[in-house]
Parts: C-alpha cells; sequence; structure tokens
C-alpha cells in the first residue's frame, strides 16, 4: 500500500474480504495514489474512503461497485470531483464479453469430453 501508485481490488465478496480497504489500509497509501474498486462494494469502507478523499489522504478513486447498488443520489461519493463512478458494469467491454461466452463454450465441450473445467464448488 505504502508504495502502490494504484491500488486495484479483485476479490470475491465474502465475510473475509469485508472492509479489507478501511482507514488504516489507506493511511498507508502515498497522497497522490489512486483506489480502483471494480469486485465488491463491501470491499472498502466507504466512509474511510469518502474520508481519505476529501482529507487528501489518496489523490482519487475509480469505483464500479458499491456498498448500495445503485448508489443513492445524496451518497458522498456522487460530489467528490476526484472519483470516477461507473454504473457496475465495468467488465461490459467487448472484449471481456467475448471471452466470457468464449469460457462457457469451451467449458461446456470439455464436460461433453469428460474434462469439466472452471468448475464452482462451494466453500467447505
Amino acid at each position: 500500500m505504502r508504495q502502490s501508485d494504484v491500488v486495484s481490488i479483485h476479490v470475491l465478496g465474502s465475510p473475509q474480504s469485508s472492509n479489507l480497504i478501511g482507514k488504516r489500509e489507506l493511511m498507508l497509501m502515498k497522497p497522490t495514489a489512486i483506489l480502483i474498486n471494480t469486485a465488491r462494494g463491501s470491499a472498502v469502507n466507504e466512509q474511510a474512503l469518502v474520508e481519505a478523499l476529501t482529507g487528501g489522504v489518496i489523490a482519487g478513486a475509480g469505483l464500479d461497485v458499491f456498498a448500495v447498488e445503485p448508489l443513492p443520489p445524496d451518497h458522498p461519493l456522487r460530489s467528490l470531483e476526484n472519483v470516477v463512478l461507473s454504473p457496475h458494469t465495468a467488465a461490459m467491454v467487448p472484449e471481456a464479453t467475448l471471452a466470457g461466452l468464449a469460457m462457457a463454450v469451451n467449458n461446456v465441450n470439455n464436460f461433453l469430453q469428460g474434462k469439466a473445467t472452471n468448475v464452482v464448488r462451494p466453500a467447505t
């Protein structure tokens, strides 16, 4: 956190990732750093992030996910000039869509050949 110019969050939503980034982690970042969250809104403590952004602790943030979606109209993140917000659609670019479709077709073909891939198992 101390050395990064950009911190990009990529975690599953789980009890372990809830509030993964809070005041302590944000205070470690450089004042020129940017935080990107395209994972889950719960991974970042939004109140701590707002405080870090308004207090100059970090330079900015790019957010595609929020603790409450859609982001309420009166949420403080909406009024900050050092934040870029997108409505949980950052992955909806043609390249991501095509890659996802190709993976699905590959998974079906592999399953039919008895070699299942990308199998999701419940946590134990």
